[in-house]
């Protein structure tokens, strides 16, 4: 009775076991292959439950979700012969499970580095087309839809889809960048000296009008100091000469007293001339 219900139980055991592995079910978020020994015999199953035939038949899952790939920095060369640094970056997703599995074995891996290799012809064909001034401001937009577009064709060889293609980053060669800077800080010093000597020759210009005039001014008021002087001495020439005229001994006796005044402003003045001198003429009796 024992052996029987043994039995049973293992019988019961490998029915179970048979009926869970002929189930298998499919997320929304993967894609599936079913093979029978090695071979595919189906990869279309929507999302679900489904049944294989147990022991026979396999069944191999796959993300369905978008990917992203970060592509390396790479160097491409406009029109104009010129480097630039772009970063670019690709979102895609399995389309064909089963192209997939046979062109790259399933290996996200080798999906990608065929994507980047792809996605790298199509940008250096395009830039290859542009001016830096085109890459840069006006058809970036479209260059990303063209690189999309012909990426997307490529990719379906393999079972993916390319969803979008975008550019992160587009910059100079860091070699171009700094000669680029320092060809700016040259015209930028060029431009600043060319100031400076606008400056210092508007400057030069101002001092000598200021000089001239001032050269002006102390001309004109000199002549009319020396004019206005000319007039005082004549005028004083005159009281002079009408005083002369009037008293002479008078007017002898002034001059003589300004002399004295002149001469003898220190007690230290000493003055070495004969006493009966006529200098000393109004020290003795002068003439009524």
């Amino acid at each position: 009775m024992n052996t029987k219900l043994l039995a049973g139980l293992i019988f019961l055991f490998l029915i179970a076991a048979g009926a869970a592995s002929a189930l298998y079910t499919v997320d929304e978020r993967e894609k599936a292959i079913v093979f029978r020994f090695g071979k595919i015999i189906r990869s279309d199953d929507i999302p679900g439950i489904h049944f294989k035939v147990p022991f026979i038949e396999n069944v191999r899952k796959f993300d369905g979700r978008i990917q992203t790939m970060d592509a390396a920095a790479e160097r491409y060369l406009t029109v104009e012969k010129k480097n630039l640094v772009v970063d670019s970056f690709v979102k895609w997703r399995i389309r064909d499970v089963a192209k997939y599995y046979v062109t790259v074995s399933g290996l996200i891996s080798s999906a990608r580095a065929r994507l980047a290799q792809r996605v790298n012809d199509s940008l250096r064909e395009e830039f290859g087309k542009r001016s830096v001034q085109e890459v840069i401001s006006g058809d970036r937009a479209k260059i990303m839809a063209v690189v999309q577009r012909a990426t997307d064709e490529q990719a379906r060889e393999i079972g993916v889809e390319v969803v979008d293609v975008r550019l992160k980053r587009v910059d100079w060669d860091p070699e171009i960048s700094e000669r680029v800077y320092k060809r700016m800080d040259a015209e930028r010093s060029r431009v600043a000296k060319e100031l400076r000597a606008q400056g210092a020759e508007e400057a030069e210009k101002i001092r000598a009008e200021a000089e001239r005039k001032r050269e002006i001014t102390l001309a004109n008021a000199f002549r009319d100091a020396e004019r206005i002087r000319g007039e005082g001495d004549a005028t004083a020439t005159a009281v002079y000469a009408d005083s002369f005229g009037r008293d002479r001994e008078f007017y002898g006796l002034y001059r003589s007293l300004n002399a004295y005044k002149e001469t003898f402003q220190s007690e230290s003045d000493l003055l070495v001339i004969e006493p009966d001198s006529e200098f000393f003429r109004y020290f003795k009796k002068t003439t009524p």
